[in-house]
């Protein structure tokens, strides 16, 4: 395959697509008492307090000052082992922005919706009668049971357990049989707050600090926080609220959540190889790719000269693919927009997240959106049975780190750097 052109990109202001300016609102405090960081550095205690000697020699053995070149890619035991894990989420994951749903699941007042666990974490979003945009921990104050569960409309949270009842604001509306109780201040005892914004058709939380009411948050700075300084590219490459959502598919993978964010960084490199029926439909030679500061982009040529009429209608004139570190993909080629959200389940398996988005006038080609929905569905099988494959691999004594294609893999350098960043920091 010829080598990809690599373009390193670096503008200089941050455009911004939103719809949920970040104010001070009334929601429900925690408890003073209540702490989100229990841990002596202020994060998420982990065992790898504990093991902290043996998790800084496998973070140091990687170096991300050495370029692409002469780099040699992260051990595989970054992608094996349960300690390194448990750190990977306390520095990674429970720490900046990460899109959990899309705008049009709390579209109307009422409407909420839950997020998939991460490590520890369960989360609500709801949009309560005021139009007001909240986030909570989804866990009720009195015995921890979940006070939501699904996707719908509700004017307050009931739990299930004792029947604990919370507003759409996270504020304790009702307390059953605590009489005698003493000391208990209904006013401290809402929801667990969690910060949260909106960009593009996106929604985002952050639970790095819980959600202060009082702090108010720059929506530009939301913007350059997550994507850095890439947010105007996105917007001009069709990523923006002017799509209708279509459906969601959800795929578990026996792999750790880094062997699939590799395989879409990789330049096209695995497509003639692992995707030998869709390989026809792309330009391969037209890959290009370009890294930002936390973000990265493949571009592509989609083949129209293949006599497969379909598949153009499908994929337009050409494929943009960004990838948001650390786990958010999102592909935009003809009329589609698809979204993949790959979210860990432990150091050897993971879920990800498919979210189909289309422009307005094919929302009612029924026919359209399966054949098209099916020819996805058969790339996603080659790419988990691939990632599966691969993470065999790295269980083996026979491997312990590779090399990188420099022309082809600066992506997955790329995110690799960040994640050292990250994991050091």
């Amino acid at each position: 395959m010829a080598a990809t052109m690599v373009k390193l990109a670096f503008p200089n202001h941050f455009p911004l697509i939103t719809k949920e300016p970040i104010k001070p609102t009334n929601r429900a405090l925690s408890s003073k008492n209540y702490s989100l960081c229990p841990s002596k550095n202020g994060n998420f205690s982990t065992t790898s307090e504990n093991n902290n000697g043996r998790v800084k020699k496998m973070i140091g053995e990687f170096n991300r000052e050495i370029p692409i070149e002469e780099a040699f890619t992260p051990p595989s035991s970054w992608y094996t082992d349960s300690e390194f894990y448990t750190h990977e989420l306390t520095q990674i994951f429970y720490r900046g922005w990460q899109p959990v749903g899309y705008t049009d699941q709390v579209k109307e007042p009422r409407d909420f919706f839950t997020g998939s666990r991460l490590g520890s974490v369960e989360y609500v979003v709801s949009r309560d009668e005021e139009g007001e945009l909240y986030a909570f921990h989804n866990v009720c104050r009195h015995r921890a049971s979940p006070v939501a569960s699904g996707t719908g409309k509700s004017s307050c949270f009931v739990c299930p357990y004792h029947g604990w009842t919370y507003g759409l604001d996270g504020k304790l509306l009702k307390a059953t049989s605590i009489t005698g109780i003493k000391n208990f201040e209904p006013s401290e005892t809402g929801l667990v707050s969690i910060r949260v914004a909106v960009w593009g058709p996106f929604v985002l939380v952050n639970f790095e600090d819980g959600a202060n009411p009082n702090k108010i948050l720059d929506n530009k700075d939301v913007s350059s926080e997550w994507l850095g300084n890439a947010a105007e590219l996105l917007t001009a490459n069709g990523i923006d609220t002017s799509l209708d959502y279509v459906r969601r598919r959800v795929y578990t993978l026996e792999c750790n959540w880094k062997v699939f964010c590799d395989n879409f960084l990789d330049g096209g490199y695995h497509v003639p190889y692992v995707h030998k029926g869709f390989a026809s439909s792309l330009k391969l030679d037209s890959y290009s790719t370009e890294v930002y500061e936390k973000v990265s982009v493949q571009r592509c040529r989609v083949n129209n000269t293949n006599g497969r009429e379909e598949e153009c209608d499908r994929l337009g004139s050409k494929a943009f693919y960004a990838f948001v570190y650390p786990n958010f993909m999102i592909s935009r080629y003809g009329p589609w927009m698809e979204t993949n959200l790959v979210l860990p389940l432990g150091p050897k398996k993971c879920h990800v997240i498919f979210d189909y988005f289309l422009e307005t006038p094919l929302t009612d080609n029924i026919d359209f959106i399966e054949k098209s929905l099916e020819t996805s569905h058969g790339v996603q099988e080659e790419d988990m049975s691939i990632s599966t494959c691969v993470q065999k691999g790295l269980e083996s004594p026979a491997y312990q780190v590779g090399r990188y294609c420099p022309n082809v893999e600066m992506a997955v350098h790329h995110f690799h750097c960040l994640l050292h960043r990250n994991l050091t920091r």
